[in-house]
């Protein structure tokens, strides 16, 4: 659980609600059904036009992983691997074999795959990499959904207010629609602005950063494998994967 992607959304919509009651203000001022239907609803139809299904369904899947990130033991894998280099030295690249049906990350079990078939390491290097490569590609544009979502709400929140100022200009004769008019105006407003700085933007961010650690884990992965293919010392392999959990 990521803690501080919690307390930050708190600590957000905290400032607005204490800041509006210390103005004099009621949450209910800023509560407005219409307004809100507007902003989600012109934002969400807006990204399903500019992504593929395909984009869009796992933006929804990844989401979670502001407030629950996979989990990566960069130590458990660097022991993981050094304990292959060991097996490989004493027994050859077949016996991995073995380890290779059990190993439950995809990724590593590919590499231990390429190793028992005795591939050379740059084939190696190169199916994994193209593996890596396609992989966090798909995750980047996912988390492109939620940073087009962030330029697309402000705009939407105009909208909304424009059509806002719209009704209370059909029913300048009529004083009593007037206040419904202008709340829904500028309540939209912040729900744009609100939900593109203090929920979209920061998701984007914070999505492409566990992206890059994922492919920094990845790597570190690859290049475990690609040094038992070339049957370096598994002393060697330790040191040089340290460097990773920097």
């Amino acid at each position: 659980m990521d803690i501080l992607s919690i307390s930050g959304i708190i600590v957000a919509l905290a400032a607005i609600l204490v800041g509006n009651y210390l103005e004099g203000g009621h949450a209910d001022s800023l509560m407005s059904g219409v307004a809100f239907m507007i902003v989600a609803g012109g934002t969400l139809g807006a990204i399903m036009v500019q992504f593929p299904m395909k984009i869009f369904m796992l933006s929804i899947k990844v989401s979670v992983w502001v407030f629950i990130p996979p989990k990566q033991d960069h130590h458990a894998v660097i022991d993981k691997i050094v304990n292959w280099s060991n097996i490989a030295r004493k027994e050859g690249l077949l016996g991995l074999e073995t380890i290779s049906e059990s190993e439950t990350d995809e990724f590593a079990k590919k590499g231990l795959q390429l190793l028992v078939d005795g591939s050379e390491p740059e084939t190696i290097r190169s199916i994994m990499e193209v593996d890596l490569s396609t992989k966090e590609h798909l995750s980047l544009q996912a988390a492109k959904v939620y940073e087009a979502a962030g330029g697309y709400t402000p705009t939407v929140g105009i909208i909304g207010a424009v059509m806002g100022l719209i009704h209370v200009m059909n029913n300048l004769a009529d004083p009593s629609k007037l206040g419904s008019g202008i709340a829904v105006a500028f309540i939209a407003t912040i729900y744009g602005v609100g939900l593109a700085n203090m929920l979209f933007l920061p998701m984007a961010t914070k999505l492409k950063l566990i992206i890059h650690d994922q492919s920094q884990f990845k790597e570190m992965i690859i290049e475990g494998v690609i040094s038992i293919a070339e049957g370096e010392n598994p002393r060697n392999i330790e040191t040089k994967l340290q460097s990773y959990l920097h």
